[in-house]
Parts: structure tokens; C-alpha cells; sequence
């Protein structure tokens, strides 16, 4: 169906007409539910930003204001940072489902999936500074200091971060600002992301992207995406009776730079790459390593195999990935002593071992297949 709006034939192209597997199971959902909890957030967070005020006096005070003073400011606030856990949940299970699947032999929407994922990252982490209690406070620290190993402007990007010598309220009005914007630079990045991936069609559970197994998106995968639907009322559900559980108590207490807590935990979806920071005492080896558990997965895009793939032993190499992927999960939030330490350090390098491999096994089943 044509039109004579090209915007119309935009959409039509993107969300009606397009050519599409009859083999797409529910896991080719996750990228739909992304997008609506990625709308989601920005609304949450734009009703959240009328009220919030980003200044290291006022900032703790203000977000209680919201919980209490504000109408329905309490509803906007569960259901934006349990949003960002939510955001996660499908983000790595969309990770999991293309390594499955092999969908980095779609170079350009691997690449462009990666870029999300790691401005994604930043993301969520500029908005759990933002709440300025005790547990955001320290992981600023923290975090923001690890750029100080990049040879020669580390320090001085610090310090340009900070707004000075340390994380005070210039550093959270820079941490609000790019809050607020990032995510509309997500939308034109998701945007090209779809443009990508209908460009070269999706990988299938036949491991293909041949046109004898095609029909049109809408209507049949309309009714398939209505399924999420059904996560959107489990979500709410669950934000509703358990609002804090994903949360940490010391986000219950307002920042302090004079005393730091105990044991410093990240949030859940990051407690992965914080053990393998932690699993290596060389400050730059670790943000090395921190960097690596990510931009590794770049190298799968640069092989070109559209052969016959050995999915037998790569669902097992996955398999095990996802396993050490959660073990490093549980050790990232345990205190640095025995025998987590060298647990952390055993798991980390499974965590490299078996992407290695994989990268390995996608390069030579080329080799030995064509």
C-alpha cells in the first residue's frame, strides 16, 4: 500500500508492509516492549522533572516533596525507577535472544544495538545519581573516577565532570541535563536502529533471512505485540506492592560527603560489570576489563558469515554465558573478602573465555561450512 504522505510510507514500511519471518516466536517481543518502556520513561521522567530541583541542597528534598506533596508524584516515581529495572530485564533478554539467534551477522543493527545499550548504561546511571542519597552519592564517586586512568585528559576530564575537585551540585545539574536529553538522542538512535534491521530483515528461528518464508507485519504481528500488554499489567502489579524492593536503604538517606556506606552496590542491572571491576586490584586493568565485558561483542559485527552456523554448541556456549553472566551478578553485591573475591576472579574469566569462544566458533563454522 502506497501513499502520497512520505511519512506515511515511512510507517507503513516500518510497522505495516514490512516483509517479516512466519517463524518469529515471542522473544522477537523484546524489541517492541523496549520501545513502549522507552516512551514510557520519557514521560515518567518528563512529570518527574517539573517538580525536581538539581542542586546538592534541595535535590534529596525535592524528590521527597514528589513522594509526599505532589499528586500522584508518589506513582510517577515507582513507576520510573522500577521502569529503569523493567528497561534492563528486556534489554539483556533482547541481548540474549540475538546471541542465540546470531544476530550480529546484521552488522550495521548489532553495532547500533551495542551504542543503545552502552548510552543506556550512562543513562541509568545519571538518573540513580540524581535521587543524591547516600548509595548514588558514592557510586558517582566511584565511577566517575575510573576515567581518570585514560592516558594524559583522564584527570582533567574528571574534573571537568565534577565541575571541580569533587561530585558536588555542579556535577548533578551537568548529571540533570544530560539526563534529560540523552534520551531523546535514544529516540533517533532506536529510530536508526529499525532502520538497520528492515533494511537486511530479521534473523528467524531458521537461522535465515531468505523471502520464502515472509508475510506483512501487521496484521498477525499487531496481535503478537498486544501480548505485552500482559507484562505492562504484571509490571504494574508488581511496582505497586513491591515499590522498593529492587532498591538499596541507603538510597533512603540523604547524601552525605563526609562518610561514605560500608559497602558500596551498584544496581542490579550493573552488579555484572562492577565484579569484573572489582575481581582485578590494577585500577586500570579493572576499567579495562569493565570496558572490555562490552565492546568485545563489537568484534562479532566485523565477520561476515552467512554460512551454515554450528546452533548446537552455540546455544550451549550462550547457555553458559547467561549462567556466568549471573553468578557475577551475585557476586558484584557480596563484600570484598573470601571466597568471593576469587570467585569473582574465576567467573570473570569464564565471562571472557566464553565470548572469545564464541566469537571463535561464529568465525570458523564460515571456514569449515562454505
Amino acid at each position: 500500500m502506497k501513499f502520497n504522505n512520505n511519512v506515511f510510507n515511512f510507517v507503513n514500511s516500518l510497522v505495516v508492509s514490512l516483509p517479516s519471518s512466519k517463524t518469529l516466536t515471542l522473544s522477537w517481543n523484546f524489541g517492541s516492549m523496549l520501545g513502549m518502556i522507552l516512551l514510557f520513561q520519557i514521560i515518567t521522567g518528563t512529570f518527574l522533572a517539573f517538580y525536581y530541583t538539581p542542586d546538592s541542597n534541595l535535590a534529596f528534598s525535592s524528590v521527597q516533596y514528589i513522594m509526599y506533596e505532589v499528586n500522584f508524584g508518589w506513582l510517577f516515581r515507582i513507576f520510573h525507577f522500577n521502569g529503569a529495572s523493567l528497561f534492563f530485564i528486556f534489554l539483556y533478554l533482547h541481548i540474549f535472544k540475538g546471541l542465540f539467534f546470531m544476530s550480529y551477522r546484521l552488522s550495521k543493527v548489532w553495532m547500533s544495538g551495542l551504542t543503545l545499550y552502552l548510552l543506556i548504561m550512562m543513562e541509568a546511571f545519571m538518573g540513580y545519581v540524581l535521587v543524591w542519597a547516600q548509595m548514588s552519592f558514592w557510586a558517582a564517586v566511584v565511577i566517575t573516577s575510573l576515567l581518570s586512568v585514560i592516558p594524559i585528559w583522564g584527570p582533567t576530564i574528571v574534573i571537568w565532570i565534577w565541575s571541580g575537585f569533587g561530585v558536588t551540585g555542579a556535577t548533578l545539574k551537568f548529571f540533570f541535563v544530560l539526563h534529560f536529553l540523552v534520551p531523546w538522542g535514544l529516540l533517533v538512535l532506536v529510530l536508526l536502529h529499525l532502520v538497520f534491521l528492515h533494511d537486511t530483515g530479521s534473523t528467524s528461528s531458521l537461522y535465515c533471512h531468505g523471502d520464502y518464508d515472509k508475510v506483512c507485519f501487521a496484521p498477525e504481528y499487531w496481535g503478537k505485540d498486544a501480548y505485552n500488554v500482559i507484562m505492562w499489567l504484571l509490571f504494574f502489579m508488581f511496582s505497586l506492592i513491591y515499590p522498593f524492593i529492587l532498591g538499596d536503604p541507603e538510597m533512603f538517606i540523604e547524601a552525605d560527603p563526609m562518610m561514605s556506606p560500608v559497602h558500596i552496590v551498584p544496581e542490579w542491572y550493573f552488579l555484572f560489570a562492577y565484579a569484573i571491576l572489582r575481581a582485578i586490584p590494577n585500577k586500570i586493568l579493572g576499567v579495562l576489563a569493565l570496558l572490555m565485558s562490552i565492546v568485545l561483542f563489537y568484534f562479532f559485527a566485523f565477520i561476515n558469515n552467512y554460512t551454515s552456523c554450528m546452533t548446537v554448541l552455540n546455544k550451549f556456549l550462550v547457555f553458559s554465558f547467561i549462567v556466568v553472566s549471573v553468578v557475577l551478578s551475585w557476586l558484584g553485591q557480596c563484600v570484598v573478602e573470601e571466597p568471593f573475591a576469587t570467585l569473582s576472579y574465576l567467573f570473570s574469566i569464564f565471562y571472557f573465555s566464553l565470548v572469545m569462544i564464541m566469537l571463535l566458533v561464529f568465525m570458523f563454522s564460515k571456514l569449515i561450512f562454505k
